[in-house]
């Protein structure tokens, strides 16, 4: 009898929890960004040219990192975008991955989304080692 009490008092206090934990996750901002390539051409002219303009990065790998520990992860689309939903209040770090035949990496940025829904615009520029 007192097994059946405990497990009925443990569900009954999960089930309590879970309404009032589960604000925080729902908390959320998003950050959406674009992930280009560049240079395209050798010389760049002023006024610039159309047709060397940086390109967009299909498949390109963002890891979203707290405090040191992998959150998520995001990869872009054929236009080189990306959007994702983010916890807010708290700082994390979004940490571009390389990607196979362009050189480096770019910086990785750092966001703090502090308000529900807003958007944070991030754009990531690899090397295309054309000079």
């Amino acid at each position: 009898m007192k097994t059946y009490l405990l497990a009925a008092l443990v569900m009954l206090a999960s089930a309590c929890s879970e309404g009032e934990g589960s604000t925080t996750s729902e908390l959320t901002g998003a950050v959406v960004g674009t992930v280009l390539a560049g240079p395209t051409c050798p010389v760049e002219q002023e006024p610039p040219d159309p047709d060397c303009a940086d390109f967009p990065v299909d498949g390109a790998v963002i890891v979203v990192m707290d405090a040191g520990q992998e959150l998520t992860r995001v990869t872009t689309g054929e236009d080189g975008t990306f959007d994702i939903r983010l916890p807010i209040g708290t700082e994390l770090m979004l940490v571009p991955q390389a990607v196979e035949g362009l050189l480096g990496t770019p910086a990785a940025a750092p966001v703090f989304l502090t308000a529900v829904n807003e958007r944070i615009r991030l754009t990531f520029t690899y090397d295309t080692g054309i000079r």
